[in-house]
């Protein structure tokens, strides 16, 4: 039994290490568009550029969660998985997290709010 748990644990780090390796240059380009255009990452073609900004927003989320239900458990953060990728996602996903505090807060003061998770007429109109 202790083996198939630690098998799924191993899985769950995998995905997590391959989606926060992904996630986290989605959101730096999703930030930069953002900072410099008031809008976030076109639809794209049938609208994946804009799931995969969306997804990479909560992939990063639930990183941070994770990392911070580990932490209030066993004292410390994730592991650090293979080759320490585990790790080093966790806190690429903490700096994401701040990034889109900034950003999201710098856009808010410049326009007023932020954009919405669907395109509008005013950005991709």
């Amino acid at each position: 039994m202790a083996k198939e748990s630690s098998e799924t644990s191993s899985s769950i780090e995998k995905i997590a290490i391959v989606s926060g390796l992904i996630s986290t240059p989605v959101i730096g380009w999703s930030l930069y568009t953002l900072k410099t255009t008031g809008c976030g990452l076109p639809p794209g073609p049938g609208g994946s550029i804009g799931a995969l900004e969306g997804v990479s927003y909560l992939v990063v989320v639930g990183i941070v969660a994770w990392s911070l239900y580990t932490k209030s458990k066993t004292g410390s953060g994730l592991p650090n998985g293979p080759f320490g990728l585990l790790g080093a996602v966790e806190g690429l996903s903490y700096l994401s997290l701040l990034a889109i505090l900034v950003v999201f807060g710098l856009q808010f003061l410049d326009q007023g709010s932020i954009p919405g998770p669907l395109p509008t007429d005013q950005c991709f109109g």
